[in-house]
C-alpha cells in the first residue's frame, strides 16, 4: 500500500507521502515498557481499544495510526473524531488496512490525514465527489446550512 497524506485538514489535495522513516510501537508495547520504546514515533491503537485514557499517551507521538481490520469494522472513525477534537491532537492520524475509496471522504471528516491506499488518483477524486456538507465534523468545512445563514446574515 502506498502512504497518502492530506495537504491540509479539510478537503485539501491528497497526494503520495515520502516513505517516513517512523519507528511503530503499539498501544500494548507502550504501556508495558515506554522506557524501552522511546524513540517510537508511531502509536499503533488497535480499533477495539478505548481511547478515553490516552490523551498523554498520544501527544509525545507525530503519528497516531488507527487499524481498519476489516471495511465494516468503524470503530476507528470514532477513536479518529475522539483523538482529533477532544485530545486536540494535531499531528498525524493514519487509516491503516480496510480502507475502501468510498470511505476516503468520511475519513477525512472524521480527523484522518494520511492513509494507506493504493491509487492516489482515486483517493484525490473520492474527497473531491461531494461538495457540500451537511453536519459539523472534524474537518475545517462549514456545514450547508452555516453557510446558508451567514450568506442571509450578510444580504
Amino acid at each position: 500500500m502506498q502512504l497518502l497524506k492530506l495537504s491540509s485538514h479539510g478537503r485539501g489535495r491528497i497526494s503520495p507521502a515520502l516513505e517516513e522513516p517512523s519507528q511503530e510501537v503499539s498501544l500494548d508495547e507502550w504501556r508495558n515498557n515506554p522506557q524501552a520504546h522511546a524513540d517510537a514515533t508511531a502509536l499503533v491503537i488497535p480499533n477495539d481499544a478505548s481511547v478515553a485514557d490516552i490523551k498523554k499517551d498520544v501527544s509525545g507521538f507525530d503519528v497516531v495510526i488507527l487499524d481498519f481490520p476489516q471495511f465494516k469494522d468503524g470503530r476507528a472513525y470514532s477513536q479518529a473524531r475522539l483523538i482529533r477534537e477532544r485530545m486536540e491532537y494535531s499531528g498525524e492520524i493514519r487509516a491503516r488496512g480496510g480502507v475502501l475509496r468510498d470511505q476516503l471522504l468520511f475519513m477525512v471528516r472524521c480527523g484522518f490525514n494520511a492513509f494507506e491506499f493504493g491509487d492516489v488518483g482515486a483517493a484525490d477524486a473520492a474527497l473531491r465527489e461531494f461538495t457540500f456538507a451537511y453536519q459539523p465534523a472534524a474537518d475545517s468545512v462549514a456545514p450547508i446550512w452555516r453557510q446558508r445563514l451567514a450568506h442571509a446574515r450578510a444580504a
